[in-house]
């Protein structure tokens, strides 16, 4: 087993399969040694985990654990763009974090380390990426949270 699935199963993260796309696009686009994943929604067994506004429909707690979710789903894109082998992630280069948020809810940071923290669990210190986390009024299937994803592969 190699090294990113060892610390995953030692997570006790089991990577689903990557999720289909909702619409027109691809979930990852490899050029050079960038590997970009397609947004990801927070979907466990095939439910939207996280539904809504944060923090009137969604709190903040459900909403980091939906972040961390995308992040596994991400992960799970790479898997199998990678054909497999998550140890030609050499980096994690940047993440992009959109919150549905109500008006004046300014804390989509907290909201995008339930992503970035997992990161640096799963990929040490090479798992320490740029990001940005954006309010947005709405998301595809009224998700709470969409994570879009940068990875440098060897």
């Amino acid at each position: 087993m190699n090294s990113i699935e060892s610390r995953l199963k030692d997570l006790g993260i089991d990577l689903p399969d990557a999720p289909k796309p909702v619409a027109s696009y691809v979930p990852a686009v490899r050029t050079g040694n960038l590997l970009v994943v397609s947004g990801q929604l927070a979907f466990e067994d095939g439910l939207l985990a996280s539904t809504g506004a944060v923090p009137s429909s969604t709190s903040v707690e459900d909403a980091i654990s939906a972040a961390r979710r995308c992040a596994i789903n991400g992960i799970a894109v790479a898997r199998s763009a990678l054909e497999g082998d998550l140890d030609l992630i050499r980096r994690v280069v940047r993440l992009g974090v959109f919150v549905q948020s109500d008006a004046g809810f300014d804390a989509q940071p907290l909201v995008a380390n339930g992503a970035s923290d997992l990161m640096v669990e799963v990929f040490g210190e090479a798992g320490r990426h740029a990001r940005a986390a954006v309010g947005v009024s709405a998301l595809p299937l009224d998700a709470s949270v969409e994570i879009e994803f940068m990875f440098e592969v060897g």
